[in-house]
C-alpha cells in the first residue's frame, strides 16, 4: 500500500470512527406551584326571576343557584347583601325591587326551602357556609314575593351582591 492508500484509509476510519466521551455530570431541578386558599364564582348566578304576575295576594316563591369553585379544604361563607333598594340601609330583611321612581315591590332570598331563615352577608350569622371541594359547588337561593299591596304596573327589579369570604 502506497502512501497515498494509507492515508485515505487512515482518514476513513477516523470518519468512521465514534468518539470516546470520558465522564458525564447530571443535575436535577424541580417543577413547583404554590396552592392558595381562593374562591371564585366562575359561573355566573342565575337571576331570581319571579316572572309576571298580578295583584300580589299570595306568596310568589322562585328559586335561583350560586356555585362556587374553591380551593380543596378551603371553609368559605356565601353572602347576600341587602340589594340595591332596601327599605332600612343594609338590612337583609328589607329587601325591595323598584320600577326606577318611588315604587317598590318588597322580597326576601332564604337558606332553605321552607323559607325560614333570611339569607344575608353577615358571616357565621344569617350566610352559607361550605368547605371547597376543587370543583364547583351550587348552592340555592330560594325567593319569595309575599302578599303586600300591588304597586303600578311595570318592571321592577333589585341589584344584590354576592360576596364569598374564605
Amino acid at each position: 500500500m502506497n502512501r497515498f492508500q494509507a492515508a485515505v484509509t487512515a482518514i476513513a476510519a477516523m470518519a468512521c470512527a465514534t468518539p470516546a466521551f470520558a465522564a458525564s455530570v447530571t443535575g436535577n431541578f424541580q417543577a413547583q406551584i404554590t396552592i392558595t386558599n381562593t374562591c371564585a364564582l366562575i359561573t355566573a348566578p342565575t337571576n331570581l326571576n319571579f316572572g309576571s304576575q298580578g295583584v300580589l295576594v299570595g306568596n310568589v316563591d322562585v328559586s335561583s343557584t350560586v356555585k362556587v369553585t374553591c380551593t380543596t379544604g378551603a371553609p368559605y361563607n356565601i353572602g347576600l347583601d341587602a340589594g340595591a333598594n332596601e327599605s332600612t340601609l343594609n338590612d337583609v330583611t328589607t329587601r325591595r325591587m323598584t320600577d326606577g321612581s318611588s315604587h317598590y315591590v318588597s322580597y326576601s332570598m332564604y337558606t332553605t326551602a321552607g323559607r325560614t331563615a333570611v339569607w344575608g352577608d353577615t358571616v357565621s350569622t344569617n350566610t352559607v357556609g361550605g368547605t371547597g371541594s376543587g370543583s364547583e359547588q351550587s348552592f340555592t337561593v330560594f325567593g319569595r314575593v309575599p302578599a303586600q299591596t300591588t304597586p303600578q304596573a311595570g318592571d321592577y327589579a333589585d341589584t344584590v351582591v354576592v360576596t364569598v369570604t374564605y
